[in-house]
């Protein structure tokens, strides 16, 4: 029988400030369940390499990417499955997480579920794992009841949880995200990403024009192009419901997305104080991509999008500028147009909600 971390809104964590330090003085039962659940597989050679410490530089330009080498990811990770819809259906005949070895269950969360939920027949169980292939220190994976089989889509609850998992940690460095099929997910079952990177990002801080307000609906001004949404401990459901239509619009649209939930700056806030007390999650609509071919130095996904970049070779981690990680990543965004397009038809679908 794996643990159990049974959570509560009083175990959310507040007043969260971004630094430097390696270590954080007073860590959350959230960090450190899968902190040591994580190392604790880590020694027991469940991962499919050595992470180590990662070679990291920070870009020069505005965008302050966040460049790292992690040549063994590259090399040893599980081949992506071929993925043809953003709608495939799932398919029990290719791996999922109903056939990982149960050693790499580090515990199952849990969360009272409302009345609402309860009719609704809704999952209040998600299993965390640790990534056999990580990213960073602690990359683990979020799959909603892995039992149900749920296809790579989001639902309320994967989203609420993801926004969750941010507030449950004191550590800002803490962050969550999701790929969806034709945007580089690599099986086709529910799961989100969550790993800790020690870097601050723009994104966390990023000035924003306001959409619908009301809504929380903001669009990114800077690079890349995508919505953003933020939300505090006490509006989490709301907003995930409103992150849910948005989804659920792209995907009815065939439009691929990924998505990255992180500590940062209200919407509104012109300056960066370094407080961190809600969370911002960043939607990007982008170009779908079929099939398994990848890119040679790194594949546009949830962490490229948010500005960290892990690189599959030393030679193009050496050479990489800010200009050339644009003109990939502009590779994969929707034309300007077809962007404001969307954000027109986005406007109009969550005015009548």
């Amino acid at each position: 029988m794996p643990t159990q971390f049974f959570y509560g809104k009083q175990d959310f964590v507040g007043d969260v400030r971004f630094i430097t330090v390696p270590q954080m003085a007073n860590k959350s039962r959230f960090d450190s369940a899968v902190q040591a659940g994580w190392t604790d597989r880590m020694e027991r050679g469940l991962l499919r390499y050595t992470l180590g410490d990662l070679q990291t530089r920070i870009l020069p330009g505005s965008c302050g990417f966040v460049a790292q080498l992690n040549v063994k990811r590259g090399i040893e990770r599980r081949k992506p499955q071929e993925i043809l819809s953003i709608k495939q259906v799932f398919n029990a005949n290719q791996f999922n997480f109903n056939k990982i070895n149960p050693d790499e269950i580090i515990f199952e969360m849990i969360k009272d579920c409302d009345e609402e939920q309860k009719i609704g027949h809704q999952p209040c169980k998600i299993v965390v794992l640790v990534n056999v292939s990580p990213l960073e220190f602690g990359h683990c994976l979020f799959v909603p009841d892995p039992t149900r089989c749920f296809p790579q889509v989001l639902t309320r609850f994967s989203i609420q949880v993801g926004i969750e998992s941010v507030l449950l940690s004191s550590d800002p460095a803490f962050r969550v995200g999701f790929n969806s099929l034709g945007a580089f997910a690599s099986v086709n079952h529910l799961h989100l990403h969550g790993y800790y990177l020690k870097h601050k990002l723009n994104i966390e801080s990023l000035p924003c024009r306001p959409v619908l307000p009301g809504k929380g609906f903001h669009t990114l001004t800077g690079f890349p192009s995508g919505f953003l949404f933020y939300t505090e401990s006490e509006c989490v459901e709301v907003v995930a419901n409103t992150i849910g239509h948005v989804t659920d619009f792209l995907v009815e649209a065939n439009v691929a997305h990924n998505l990255f939930m992180t500590r940062g700056c209200p919407p509104c806030e012109q300056n960066d104080n370094l407080l961190r007390k809600g969370v911002r999650i960043a939607v990007w609509p982008r170009v779908a991509c079929f099939g398994t071919k990848e890119e040679s130095a790194l594949n546009v996904a949830l962490c490229e999008l948010a500005g960290h970049l892990p690189f599959k070779n030393k030679k193009d981690f050496e050479l990489a500028t800010e200009s050339h990680v644009i003109e990939i990543i502009q590779r994969y965004l929707l034309p300007h147009e077809d962007f404001l397009q969307l954000e027109k038809q986005l406007t109009q679908h969550l005015m009548i909600l």
